[in-house]
């Protein structure tokens, strides 16, 4: 029997992505975002100060997987 070895994953940075990041990745606009965020159906952003918050990059690039692996 042979094993299957996984592939493994690309390097990803992690870092906290602005919202123009986030836009630029999914193709989403701001209102859309929110709107999924607040569905439960995006990851949840940081509070990064008074007026501004960011995305962990790593939850991000998991939610982009995961609807590729929907597609297929």
């Amino acid at each position: 029997m042979s094993e299957e070895t996984p592939l493994p994953l690309p390097a990803v940075e992690h870092r906290i992505l602005r919202r123009d990041e986030v836009e630029a990745k999914t193709g989403f606009k701001r209102a859309h975002l929110y709107n999924l965020m607040r569905a439960g159906k995006f990851p949840k952003a940081i509070r990064l100060g008074i007026r501004a918050v960011g995305w962990d990059s790593l939850e991000v690039e998991q939610w982009i997987a995961e609807r590729r692996k929907q597609r297929v």
